[in-house]
């Protein structure tokens, strides 16, 4: 009996040691792997929710616990704002000051990290919370397998949100965006468009949209475009999805109503169809950011847009 028990022992310690590493992926890693494949493919038959700041109604926007619950809701991809602090280190932060989401003041380029990391985030109510300010490394890890990450304000710190990207294997998760023209993002960021996503802004209201569009196509065939536009009476958001019909993804927002023709969350949460269901029908949206992403994906799954 003694010698059984023995053996027993060694069998746990050894099987302790060495875990199953066939084990099967996570289902957050899987839905990292999804999402970039459903870009990649320029796929249509789904549509992809991003959250605008992670859950911000339930958490503090740009926290890394609205990250999580954002993930936990379903969602394929959350948005983060970056800053940049008095001594270089890259956060999360919407707004260039500190007064209106945390309990600090001032300019965030003025201040160093050190005086930041004490700082408590504020909720959507103004009141003060027990979450901190994440630097952009620790979201990284945090993400890490977890989800995609679309990175806002971040092209002004190119260089070093990819060396962050590539200390912390991340790179693959990451969907950077800018305003900039076809001919500046290659000459500015060309060596790094094989390892990342980039996703140009296109505001359909200014002249020379179309053409810019067909500039992207030509010369980097990204895998979606953001399109503004202010009011439905401009047509050229139907030109643009005719123009992007299986090349690129359309990406719209609907946060507030000037930046996709008024058909924005207030409008869905009044009229789905007439808002999300707009876009998705009749723009060809593939792509939404939402400030709702629960109402978002509860109205996609009813019409088995989304899983």
């Amino acid at each position: 009996m003694k010698n059984l028990l023995l053996f027993v022992l060694l069998l746990i310690a050894v099987h302790g040691c060495n875990p199953d590493r066939s084990a099967k992926p996570t289902i957050s890693s899987h839905k990292v792997t999804k999402t970039l494949e459903k870009l990649q493919n320029r796929d249509t038959q789904s549509v992809i929710v991003v959250a605008h700041r992670g859950d911000w109604r339930n958490f503090p926007e740009n926290s890394l616990e609205a990250i999580d619950n954002a993930i936990k809701m379903g969602v394929d991809i959350v948005e983060i704002d970056i800053q940049r602090t008095k001594d270089s280190v890259l956060i999360l932060m919407h707004d260039a000051t500190l007064d209106r989401t945390t309990t600090g003041k001032g300019k965030v380029s003025d201040t160093p990290y050190d005086s930041i990391k004490i700082l408590h985030l504020r909720n959507g109510c103004n009141i003060r919370t027990i979450h901190k300010v994440p630097t952009l490394e620790e979201a990284l890890l945090h993400a890490k397998g977890k989800i995609m990450l679309n990175l806002d304000k971040a092209d002004r710190f190119f260089e070093q949100v990819y060396q962050l990207t590539e200390k912390t294997g991340t790179t693959h998760q990451i969907i950077m965006k800018g305003s900039k023209t076809a001919d500046k993002v290659k000459e500015m960021y060309g060596p790094y468009l094989d390892n990342l996503i980039y996703m140009p802004i296109v505001n359909l209201d200014k002249e020379g949209a179309i053409e810019q569009l067909a500039l992207f196509l030509e010369e980097l065939n990204p895998v979606a475009f953001e399109l503004l536009f202010s009011n439905d009476s401009n047509r050229l958001s139907f030109e643009a999805r005719e123009m992007l019909e299986k090349r690129s993804l359309i990406w719209y927002n609907t946060l507030w109503n000037t930046m996709a023709g008024g058909h924005d969350d207030d409008m869905s949460l009044t009229n789905p169809d007439l808002g999300y269901g707009y876009l998705v029908d009749s723009l060809g949206a593939r792509i939404i950011q939402t400030d709702r992403p629960q109402y978002l994906l509860d109205y996609l799954r009813e019409r088995n847009f989304h899983d």
